[in-house]
């Protein structure tokens, strides 16, 4: 067969075509993705099953659950950095084995303040972890399938905290407690959950040592040789046919942007970071982080305080108490509850239960989101999302029946389906050399408000429950309108190279 020269890099990939590679490669970004949702999340369950034994205070609750989001807004930019420059495979297997030590040595912590500093190392190493899969990912895609694989990585984002929690039943009401006289603490329950918490982040180092770096980020270095059989491989994976049957000899990378060589460690960081406040790019930076930034601070806090919220309210459901909204539930839970030394801190079962059915459900619907989305567009699918996600969440205050308060919450916490849909834009308009950067700048910058609303939330759901719904929803809608002005979906159509070559010939 002729093969072709100078065969632009999307075309190129489009002929390795889809198949059992792209399968395995979206099997080891869910790996990636677990590891890091596991460290982000695992202080929803961390935190409050360790009071008892911490002396936690509400503060400092607080404080230990928006730890992690700090870990990740400090890094975020410098992985994005590293990737763009160092490559995809390299700096997520690096980075993913810092966050299995520092995590796992969280669960010998001997006072909150301790754990704090290591939730914040291991999530500082895993804070570029959803980015960079997802770069990675899309890297390796047909631009047919790309969207729907972004997307669906979603799935596994929100099957996580269901997945913890339907790990932590089991574990948290465990009795065992053996002193360690080194560190002065009982290794009990909470401590065996959070090594288990730690896990994903071990297994996905042994998948990233197998797997292969962006065929599009070395042609991007200038390594085309090494590009074009990474290419050739996938296209024998998928094909099941010989390498000389690939009928590209050559690429080039089709996008509009060069890279930028630069001396020195800043300096090299400046040019990754100032195209992206500049025009053409300006525009779509300015938008997207704007976007995310409202995306997480509404949906995020609720993620995480979600194990805090379901306990509360599924422990008045079943005291039988009737006639009260979520709120009043919630404070009626809360009045019961005084923590001392020897008070049983697990969660309720029942209500762990209930947030592994959410996790599941909004896991489904966002599967069913990466399936529908090329029939009716990204831009409509968010628009409509944030719009009955806000609508939900200042009508929850409404209504005393307890199964439609709860169908309201999952409702508006739905909204969470819009973290993929985000992320697919991103990982679209951004040129190679600086995708990574900007796809952890707009992340770090929404994540960085969700710090902020992390214990806003927790502040407002213990003093101020009905307003919060009130504020998270109305600023909800901003979202909804800046929606319309995001970027248009249109694409010029490929070219098809074995009509070109038919034609030629």
């Amino acid at each position: 067969m002729m093969k072709i020269d100078k065969v632009p890099f999307e075309e190129a990939l489009n002929l390795t075509g889809f198949g059992k590679f792209n399968v395995i490669s979206f099997l080891l970004c869910s790996s990636i993705i677990m590891g890091m949702a596991f460290e982000l999340f695992s202080v929803s369950y961390l935190v409050p099953a360790s009071a008892c034994e911490l002396m936690t205070t509400s503060n400092q609750q607080g404080l230990m659950a928006a730890v992690p989001l700090i870990g990740v807004i400090a890094t975020s930019h410098f992985w994005g950095y590293l990737a763009d420059t160092r490559g995809r495979r390299k700096v997520l297997c690096f980075s993913m084995t810092l966050s299995f030590i520092a995590g796992a040595l969280a669960a010998f912590s001997p006072d909150w303040i301790t754990f704090s500093i290591l939730k914040f190392l291991s999530s500082s190493a895993v804070s570029g972890a959803f980015a960079l899969s997802m770069t990675l990912l899309s890297e390796i895609t047909p631009e047919a399938k790309r969207s729907n694989l972004v997307i669906l990585t979603s799935s596994v984002f929100l099957c996580c905290n269901g997945f913890m929690a339907i790990i932590a039943i089991p574990v948290l009401p465990l009795k065992f407690s053996y002193y360690v006289p080194l560190l002065n603490i009982y290794f009990n329950s909470w401590r065996v959950l959070n090594l288990i918490y730690s896990l994903p982040c071990a297994l996905s180092v042994i998948g990233l040592y197998y797997s292969y770096e962006s065929p599009k980020f070395l042609l991007s270095v200038g390594k085309e040789n090494e590009a074009l059989k990474i290419m050739e491989t996938v296209f024998v994976i998928n094909n099941n046919k010989s390498s000389d049957e690939y009928p590209v000899k050559s690429m080039v990378l089709d996008e509009l942007y060069a890279t930028h060589n630069a001396k020195g460690f800043f300096a090299s960081i400046k040019c990754q970071t100032i195209p992206l406040f500049k025009p053409p790019l300006l525009r779509n930076t300015i938008l997207l982080s704007v976007t995310f930034i409202i995306v997480y601070i509404c949906m995020h806090p609720h993620m995480v305080w979600l194990p805090y919220m379901t306990d509360g309210f599924m422990t008045s459901v079943q005291r039988g108490e009737h006639g009260i909204n979520f709120c009043q539930r919630l404070r009626n839970s809360q009045n019961d509850t005084v923590v001392q030394m020897d008070d049983d801190c697990s969660l309720n079962e029942f209500a762990l239960t209930m947030v592994f059915a959410v996790g599941l459900l909004l896991a489904l619907i966002n599967t069913i989101v990466s399936t529908i989305v090329n029939i009716f567009g990204r831009k409509r699918l968010l628009i409509t999302i944030q719009l009955i996600a806000a609508t939900a969440a200042l009508c929850v205050n409404f209504t005393t029946t307890w199964y439609l308060s709860g169908i309201l919450i999952i409702t508006f916490i739905s909204g969470v389906l819009n973290f993929g849909l985000l992320s697919s834009f991103c990982v679209d308009v951004y040129p190679t050399y600086v995708k990574a950067m900007a796809v952890c700048l707009t992340l770090m910058m929404g994540r960085g408000s969700a710090v902020l609303g992390v214990n806003l939330l927790k502040y407002m759901l213990d003093n101020h429950c009905e307003t919060s719904f009130y504020v998270f929803g109305s600023v909800a809608l901003v979202a909804a309108v800046l929606g319309f002005l995001l970027p248009s979906e249109a694409k010029p159509p490929l070219r098809d190279v074995y009509e070109k070559d038919n034609i030629s010939t």
